[in-house]
């Protein structure tokens, strides 16, 4: 599974915020690292220099061989808190989608009479 952590011009990207992105990703979404190819994250600070509320964004996308990519967003007073917002966010949204996938192909049906 690829990441690439893409910052707006207010941050100061970096190894370091990478490497603390990467940790968040790897945290939530290992599990899935066998249907995921790369995992994209846009960092921006919507209010740049200015102070207040929570202006730190963060999307990430997940690219799922085989099946449109998925999408979580989430914003917070810190880029901690949106990145981990965003990372808890896709893992909700990929649980569900993948977990659907993986029930649908093994399961019993009602055709079946297994139920």
């Amino acid at each position: 599974m690829k990441i690439q952590v893409n910052t707006d011009e207010n941050i100061e990207g970096g190894e370091d915020l990478s490497a603390r992105v990467s940790a968040e990703i790897h945290t939530h979404l290992d599990r899935f690292r066998d249907h995921i190819t790369r995992v994209e994250v846009h960092l921006s600070d919507e209010d740049g220099d200015k102070s207040g509320g929570s202006d730190k964004r963060c999307l990430m996308e997940a690219r799922i061989e085989g099946r449109q990519p998925e999408v979580a967003s989430d914003r917070a007073t810190t880029f901690e808190g949106a990145y981990s917002g965003a990372a808890k966010k896709l893992q909700r949204v990929l649980e569900t989608t993948l977990g659907r996938l993986n029930h649908a192909k093994g399961a019993d049906t009602i055709r079946t009479g297994s139920l």
